[in-house]
């Protein structure tokens, strides 16, 4: 990581620290997606077409997050993991069976949300330690979208 950590300012060691950080993130939003993409295909019920579409503008914008957080980790010199198994391992969200209910869709994105909101907080303290704006400035970004998301999803259980 130390070249590619230095061409942009960063101690080399805190940048690895960094990558390892962003790398189980990925992991964690990775499940997550492939959850929201299942809650997606099998709802049923009276909120069909209102969540069908929201898991869909959720696993759109969880997509995008993936890719960003993915070319974050190379700019700062790391590689990204891609295996699907190697997520499984470390990520703290866990795969979803398939899953009918609104309710419990929208429960267990409360809950996949909570953990990649307490992860970004992490790594944006690390960030900050690391004088990494760019990461810094990712999760801030992220972490702010998220509580709104995450106060819409509690008004609907409520």
């Amino acid at each position: 990581m130390s070249k590619q950590a230095a061409l942009i300012g960063l101690d080399s060691s805190k940048a690895e620290d960094l990558g390892a950080r962003l790398d189980t993130l990925l992991a964690n939003y990775q499940v997550l997606y492939t959850n929201v993409r299942g809650f997606h295909w099998n709802i049923k019920g009276n909120d069909f077409f209102e969540l069908h579409t929201k898991f869909e503008e959720i696993y759109t914008d969880l997509q995008t997050k993936i890719d960003e957080v993915a070319e974050r980790i190379l700019t700062i010199g790391g590689t990204a993991e891609h295996r699907f198994s190697e997520y499984l391992k470390v990520s703290e969200i866990k795969e979803h069976a398939p899953e009918a209910s609104g309710q419990a869709g929208v429960r267990a994105l409360v809950e996949g949300f909570s953990v990649l909101i307490g992860l970004q907080r992490d790594i944006m303290n690390l960030a900050g330690d690391a004088g990494d704006e760019g990461t810094s400035a990712l999760m801030s970004d992220y972490i702010r979208e998220q509580e709104k998301l995450m106060w819409m999803l509690n008004a609907y259980l409520n």
